[in-house]
């Protein structure tokens, strides 16, 4: 398992530096001290594995290559990284039944709504349910912002199972505009200043590059 040092964020303080072991939801699966195995060993039976609300973030000389993905939106719109393109991008990985994706839904659309237009894209991916629950949640929380349908054969959740990925849900990636995975919520996002700042910082990187 490589690990790399990296800057890191946490919700009430966004300064301390920690050790982000990276590896895959299987790899998880095998690591006795991660608190994720232990959670999808116990079999809680809760639905989901929860994040702890770390949040981590990459410096540019430390990001991989820029992300591929493409899927078919819930209002069936095909929708892909070539529509984010020179765009910072958050992705949200969630599903209806989860419920620390309801706790953070209305924040996501609070950040959404805050950038639409101004230098940020947000797109969703369902990693659970069909089409009909799925629309019923985004209309149930006045979500906005297109979101994949990824359930069936979970394409956009590979692409994104590299060097950093989705290892819970809800996990939210916040792309640079080149399509590089900058920063991750894992869990649930506690208070919408944290995206705010993290997508502002990225905006405000882009400009100045």
């Amino acid at each position: 398992m490589d690990l790399d040092t990296r800057a890191t964020r946490s919700p009430g303080r966004l300064t301390a530096v920690a050790v982000l072991a990276v590896a895959s939801v299987v790899a998880l699966a095998g690591c006795s001290s991660d608190p994720l195995a232990e959670q999808y060993r116990e079999g809680s039976g809760k639905g989901y594995i929860a994040g702890d609300g770390t949040i981590s973030e990459f410096p540019a000389d430390q990001r991989g290559e820029p992300v591929e993905f493409t899927g078919t939106t819930i209002e069936g719109d095909t929708l892909g990284s070539a529509d984010l393109a020179g765009e910072v991008a958050v992705v949200n990985f969630w599903y209806a039944g989860c419920a620390p994706c309801r706790a953070e839904a209305p924040m996501l659309q609070e950040v959404f709504e805050e950038f639409d237009g101004n230098g940020a894209a947000f797109v969703g991916v369902n990693v659970r349910d069909q089409t009909a629950t799925a629309a019923s949640f985004e209309e149930g929380f006045g979500i906005t912002y297109p979101s994949i349908v990824d359930a069936n054969d979970g394409a956009v959740q590979y692409a994104f199972a590299g060097d950093v990925p989705p290892a819970a849900v809800p996990t939210t990636l916040v792309l640079d505009s080149e399509g590089r995975v900058a920063a991750r919520i894992l869990g649930q996002l506690k208070d919408a200043s944290i995206l705010e700042t993290i997508v502002r910082d990225l905006i405000d990187e882009a400009a100045t590059a």
